[in-house]
């Protein structure tokens, strides 16, 4: 009976830990890679180009970051880093939690899934408004459409990226 209760407490979640592992590169890179990037040594270049190449290819905007190591700017822009630290909340939020908590969207079943995909909806609408015009590219504006989206995502999935072996 003990050797049952041992492997039960061994077990890994892989869903949470690569999801996670996940997370911490979406965090950590996107910030760091202009400072590897001015940094002068080439295997730290090296990596920075990969953040970057990532960057470019999920990020709509990443010519409009934050230039933090000067010229070298942030891999994503503040809408999309917004997102990160809505999904970084959440993610805190359940690790405190446990997943307990009528904020938790996904106990909601389609109701949730629906509440979730409308708030989701911030990034596009507000890049659909600023590609038509109504108002221009300001890190203050884009950050909260983005942390909005990363909340409603982070509030739906969480329960389902890291609570899916709970007893």
């Amino acid at each position: 009976m003990q050797r049952v209760a041992l492997t039960r407490e061994l077990q890994v979640n892989w869903v949470s830990f690569f999801a996670d592992f996940l997370l911490v590169g979406m965090v950590f890179g996107p910030p760091v890679a202009p400072f590897l990037a001015a940094s002068g040594v080439w295997l730290l270049a090296v990596i920075a180009d990969i953040i970057y190449f990532m960057g470019n290819h999920v990020c709509p905007q990443p010519t409009m970051s934050l230039e933090l190591a000067p010229p070298f700017i942030m891999a994503v822009c503040m809408r999309c880093y917004g997102t990160v630290t809505g999904l970084l909340i959440t993610r805190l939020l359940y690790a405190v939690t446990g997943g307990k908590g009528g904020y938790w969207l996904s106990q909601y079943g389609w109701s949730g899934a629906a509440l979730a995909t409308v708030l989701m909806m911030a990034y596009p609408v507000e890049l659909a408004a600023q590609i038509f015009g109504l108002w221009d590219f300001n890190n203050y504006l884009v950050t909260p459409f983005g942390l909005i989206t990363g909340l409603a995502w982070g509030l739906f999935m969480m329960p389902f990226l890291h609570g899916w072996q709970r007893d």
